[in-house]
């Protein structure tokens, strides 16, 4: 199995469009793997996780063809992982020769934004019937897509929707998807979470050192996160676990996350890592 982070910022990139705070400046001078797009991974080339503003970047960046691909989790409907009203372009008359169907898979809310982009006055003579299609899901109700066994798992990040984050197997490997959520998880996601074991567990790390009381986690939670499925028996020492989705509030740079992980046995996720596992 495969991942490769394409993005692996929090909402506002890094550095954050509008601001200057040293975090920021330090980003913009240093470049390389300062720099942070909105958070998105791909699975094998295949299954695509969110969906955020920066998708085309990243189809730039990393010579993705989108229109090969058909299946993309969400795991919420916050613009900087779903930002739907691009998926008009998979229309035939925007984009020429796309693979069969993108099937779409998310919450109730994301389902709205979903319709509420697509189906805007301009773009009905550009039904996406025949493109796109959407799939709601409900919490633990597993599926499959293209030989992948998926799990949505009730998140700890907006009360307003149930956020997933996702559980991804197949073929005797298995990762955890948790971006973003806190620590806050109920009894039944943990106990979900608990009954598998891991060969990648991906958690979300926006706070850096600083804590938080839900909705996300900092490296601390993380490192909690991974001691409770090191007790579980759900991870290995050969487990690869990476910690993302940073913002510059966590008031860190690539450099300092690198240290913080290095000694901690963690990998700092940048744009454009791969992670064979």
């Amino acid at each position: 199995m495969e991942i490769q982070y394409l993005g692996t910022a929090a909402a506002e990139g890094l550095p954050a469009l509008f601001c200057n705070c040293e975090i920021c400046k330090k980003a913009r001078k240093a470049r390389g793997k300062e720099l942070r797009t909105r958070t998105q991974s791909v699975i094998d080339g295949r299954i695509l996780i969110d969906f955020p503003p920066d998708t085309y970047t990243h189809a730039l960046n990393f010579s993705l063809q989108l229109g090969n691909m058909q299946h993309l989790l969400v795991t919420h409907s916050h613009m900087d992982h779903f930002f739907p009203v691009e998926l008009i372009h998979r229309h035939e008359h925007f984009g020429h020769y796309a693979q069969g169907m993108l099937h779409v898979y998310g919450n109730e809310a994301v389902e709205k934004a979903f319709y509420d982009a697509v189906l805007i006055d301009r773009f009905k003579v550009h039904p996406l019937d025949d493109a796109v299609r959407f799939v709601r899901l409900s919490p633990f109700a597993d599926f499959m897509a293209d030989g992948y066994h998926i799990i949505p798992v009730p998140a700890d990040h907006d009360k307003r929707e149930t956020c997933y984050v996702y559980i991804i197997e197949k073929d005797g490997k298995c990762l955890l998807y948790g971006h973003d959520t806190g620590m806050n998880l109920s009894p039944q996601a943990w106990d979900c979470i608990f009954s598998h074991q891991y060969q990648l567990v991906s958690l979300d790390a926006t706070m850096g050192k600083k804590q938080a009381d839900g909705y996300h986690m900092g490296l601390w939670d993380v490192m909690k996160f991974v001691g409770l499925l090191e007790e579980r028996g759900c991870i290995s020492k050969d487990t690869v676990r990476v910690a993302n989705h940073f913002s510059h509030n966590g008031e860190m740079t690539h450099k300092q996350l690198e240290e913080f992980a290095g000694e901690h046995g963690l990998t700092a996720a940048y744009d454009g890592m791969k992670v064979i596992f």
